[in-house]
């Protein structure tokens, strides 16, 4: 399996200091996040780290954020034409950052006509009082907390919207002093300023790396997080006993829980609670109000929280994904073989399997010594090393190729599928039986799909061990499993 002869270390390109000649020391000095430009990273900027820094600029950005959605609810309540809601309402996905949760590439929907329509009859209702709260400041995370809102990364790509002119003058600044010209181009910018007076939306022109015949932006560090935004509907459910007991009104406090009382069961599910709440927030919005005064007592706590997820991010993305990478390059042929077809699918396979059991592969799916728990997170960082090419910055990376909803497909005469899984996923018997199945049949797949498992420990390898024999597959060449466990006995397991 390892090429015994020393080969020389090939220049991959993953990031985006690779594409561009730039060394990672300058875009940490610069304090912007090395992006990948093979796939979006599931990171994402939370607005409420502007709000609670200490630089002016991004205060301004979040006054400026706050002064659009109070402009946009004057309008909502107002019957206004289909032309002005796709101006106003509209914000088509800033895909040039390369954040988010695409799974295929950078393309992700945007917010279109759904997002603009509850966005509406939410400041018009039940936000009416957007921006004239008492206690607390306005945030536009309110809008994320209410079954019919916005998720968190719906919020993510409103705030880039808003903030793109900053983005773009922020990496036409770097570009400018590390990039070399003949990389770069002259883009129009839309929707970089917004005109009170003419209530439009100006475009603006930035020299900006070019990416075939698309721009880059790059995004500050302490803009990002990742999993969740400081103020978030999850953490409202999670916390609602101590957000009620909050309420500062006692007769306010008392109406809200006999109407809690009275909407839920006695022992709720995780889902009718979650309703139950939905249910208590439109009737008192209030609640929104206390909730969001705790985070903002704890906004230091937010500052320390997303750096430390942002660090791990950095590190499993980044520099372990890079580590990983060269581990392939330099101790099997994974690089030299094309991923054109099943053969040379499986062989890649093999090399990562022997990587991780033999050549030590493992350690670099741990996270401060505990294993990566997020499948996303996995399979992103398999796509990432998957297509890690010697493209240059003008092609047209994962065109038409690339991977599909977590899938890695190749080519159209003769397509395999392979599908990475953790062997903690719960459904794991559902999608060995099925999923991989539906997917190759979907995609019109020549070969039987590969579906490749990650275990731990022993008892994940037991687990799976079971459910091969329980299902007759045990020895099944399609089903791969790698044993990423910290110890393991002389010799790798089948």
């Amino acid at each position: 399996m390892t090429n015994q002869k020393k080969k020389s270390k090939r220049k991959l390109r993953i990031y985006f200091s690779d594409f561009y000649g730039v060394k990672p020391e300058a875009l940490r000095d610069y304090g912007a996040f090395n992006i990948s430009l093979l796939n979006d990273l599931p990171l994402f900027i939370d607005p409420f780290l502007l709000f609670t820094s200490k630089n002016h600029e991004y205060q301004n950005l979040h006054h400026d954020i706050i002064e659009y959605v109070k402009f946009l609810k004057l309008k909502s309540h107002r019957d206004i034409s289909d032309g002005l809601l796709k101006g106003w309402f509209y914000f088509p996905e800033i895909k040039q950052n390369w954040l988010g949760f695409s799974k295929v590439g950078n393309a992700g929907r945007g917010l279109g006509n759904k997002f603009a329509a509850s966005l509406k009859l939410n400041l018009s209702t039940l936000f009416q009082n957007f921006g004239e709260e008492e206690g607390i400041s306005p945030h536009i995370e309110k809008l994320t907390l209410v079954k019919n809102g916005v998720g968190r990364d719906n919020i993510s790509d409103f705030t880039c919207n808003l903030i793109v002119g900053y983005l773009a003058k922020y990496t036409e600044a770097f570009a400018a002093n590390h990039i070399d010209p003949s990389h770069l181009a002259r883009f129009n910018v839309p929707k970089v300023r917004f005109d009170k007076r003419t209530e439009t939306w100006a475009p603006a022109q930035f020299t900006l790396p070019r990416f075939g015949k698309d721009f880059v932006l790059l995004t500050p560090m302490d803009m990002l997080t990742k999993d969740e935004s400081w103020i978030n509907h999850s953490n409202l459910v999670e916390d609602y006993a101590t957000i009620l007991a909050a309420v500062p009104n006692a007769q306010l406090r008392a109406q809200v829980d006999q109407y809690f009382r009275s909407i839920i069961s006695t022992k709720p599910t995780k889902e009718e609670l979650t309703e139950a709440l939905e249910k208590v927030i439109k009737k008192y919005p209030q609640v929104l109000d206390v909730y969001i005064a705790m985070k903002e007592k704890t906004a230091s706590e937010a500052v320390r929280t997303s750096a430390s997820k942002l660090a791990a991010a950095q590190a499993f993305f980044v520099a372990q994904l890079t580590e990983f990478a060269d581990l392939l390059d330099e101790k099997t042929e994974f690089y030299e073989t094309k991923p054109s077809s099943y053969a040379a699918g499986m062989e890649r396979v093999k090399f990562i399997k022997h990587v991780i059991e033999e050549e030590g592969g493992y350690r670099l799916f741990y996270i401060n010594r505990k294993p990566v728990r997020r499948e996303t997170d996995l399979q992103i960082m398999f796509k990432l090393t998957w297509f890690a090419s010697d493209y240059s910055a003008d092609s047209e990376v994962n065109g038409g190729r690339g991977p599909a909803d977590f899938l890695i497909s190749y080519g159209s005469k003769d397509k395999t599928v392979i599908e990475f899984k953790l062997a903690s996923n719960t459904h794991l018997a559902d999608n060995l039986l099925k999923q991989a199945e539906i997917y190759s049949n979907s995609s019109r797949a020549t070969h039987p799909p590969i579906k490749v498992i990650l275990c731990f420990d022993d008892k994940e390898i037991e687990k799976v061990d079971g459910l091969l024999k329980r299902h007759n597959l045990k020895g099944c060449k399609e089903v791969v499993v790698i044993d990423a466990s910290p110890e393991k006995p002389s010799g790798s397991r089948a």
